[in-house]
């Protein structure tokens, strides 16, 4: 019985992990889903860009408030997780503050005092956050998007925070060995006071409780963040490393749309020469996209790593005059998409079946994409270099070149381009009459 509780640690820390490597097999399976696109290139330069926006949170900072509360929460998350470490080790080998007797009182009272001041920290900053979601009527956080799930997925994760937290200052202050020592207590000793008519069994209780809690929460957050907005806590660091580095408003060539323009510009090419003999006819290649499967991998690692902020939202000028787009929405329309065709492969086991659906129409409508003056706001003011933009055009791409279903003023501009050499209706020979007009 000496080493039940050892075992009993050991299995749910092996259940927690193993659960969790589960959801990342299935997230990247999803993401593979896309098309292949090459994004090796200027490693130092991606490197950069990870390190100054997933890292350093460059892009976080340009709202001040918000972002120095990111920031906070940030490196708290980060640092207050060395602390896991020797939990882990300690549930382990049933051992007790490992670390203390490794490093020596003093760097182990240094590092437990930073691990406190950052909990209260983070408890302030996770506060604030709630009452600017729930209180303050912050107009990106009302929109329609953020209705139902998303919008208590995001109290989830504050309530998460809020209860490790305590339950990491708790466990410390019911600590009484630690307590007595006065050191690496900075927060924990104004709470210990709270405990002191409890009996020595009961406060042994409390902090064996606060301890189990604390290691099973954290196994439990490690778990939800599949389902979560929060997933971008991981996937921020590829996410911006495999960014587009080009210029805003350089768009990429269809490589369909320049092997037919190819064969077209080819005197020898013959359009109607049947396969070789022995050889399959190819597929066409869509133009564009219409489904999850004709966006690219990247496209998709966007959609997981969308943190539902609104930023991207609130700058857009199409949103911002009443139109119905919304960026954040196309990245979470995506993403559900995506989670929608990953579910139906799981259900068939491994092959997905076909359920008459697609993310054109059934999750993003045409007036959204057609409402978008493909101004890059949304991309600039990104945190994590998500570019919802590259997702609009690619389904306006399939909505011209595969169902010619453009806007009626569109298609004018594209016959007069055609027919006149310019968007104006007028003949080429009439085009300089204007010069001549007195």
């Amino acid at each position: 019985m000496q080493y039940l509780p050892n075992i009993l640690f050991a299995i749910i820390l092996a259940v927690g992990i193993g659960f969790f490597v589960m959801n990342v097999r299935k997230l990247s399976r999803n993401i593979k889903l896309g098309k292949d696109v090459d994004r090796t290139d200027n490693k130092s330069e991606r490197l950069k860009n990870m390190l100054m926006i997933a890292i350093g949170q460059s892009k976080m900072v340009k709202r001040p408030l918000s972002g120095l509360l990111h920031i906070v929460v940030y490196i708290g998350f980060i640092i207050i997780n060395i602390e896991v470490l020797e939990i882990i080790i300690d549930g382990l080998l049933g051992t007790h503050r490992l670390f203390q007797g490794i490093i020596g009182d003093g760097f182990y009272a240094f590092l437990i005092g930073t691990f406190e001041i950052l909990a209260a920290l983070v408890f302030v900053a996770v506060i604030i956050f709630w009452l600017r979601r729930n209180v303050a009527n912050i107009k990106r956080f009302l929109n329609r998007e953020l209705k139902g799930w998303p919008k208590n997925d995001a109290n989830y994760i504050i309530y998460f925070e809020i209860v490790l937290m305590s339950l990491f200052i708790v466990m410390n202050a019911t600590d009484v060995p630690f307590q007595q020592a006065g050191i690496g207590n900075p927060i924990s000793q104004f709470v210990a006071p709270m405990f002191d008519s409890f009996t020595p069994e009961t406060i042994h209780t409390i902090e064996r409780t606060a301890w189990w809690l604390h290691i099973g929460g954290i196994l439990i957050f490690l778990n939800y963040l599949y389902y979560s907005k929060h997933l971008h806590i991981l996937l921020a660091f590829p996410n911006t490393y495999f960014a587009n580095l080009k210029p805003k408003g350089q768009f990429n060539n269809l490589e369909s749309v320049t092997n037919e323009v190819k064969l077209m510009m080819d005197p020898d090419a013959d359009p109607y020469a049947l396969p070789a003999e022995g050889e399959e006819e190819a597929v066409p290649e869509k133009f564009g996209a219409s489904d999850v499967a004709d966006l690219s991998w990247v496209q998709l690692l966007n959609a997981y790593t969308c943190t539902e902020c609104g930023r991207c939202t609130s700058a857009c000028p199409a949103n911002l005059t009443g139109k119905k787009l919304s960026p954040r929405k196309i990245m979470m329309d995506t993403r559900d998409r995506l989670e929608e065709v990953g579910r139906n492969i799981d259900a068939n086991k491994g092959t997905f079946v076909d359920d008459g659906k697609q993310l054109l129409n059934d999750y993003i409508l045409e007036e959204e994409l057609w409402a978008c003056t493909s101004c890059n706001a949304c991309v600039e003011e990104c945190p994590v270099n998500i570019d919802p933009l590259s997702i609009i055009m690619d389904m306006r791409r399939y909505l011209v070149m595969e169902k010619s279903a453009a806007p009626q003023e569109l298609n004018m501009m594209m016959t007069n381009i055609e027919n006149n050499g310019a968007p104006w209706a007028y003949n080429q020979q009439d085009r300089l009459n204007w010069a001549n007009e007195e």
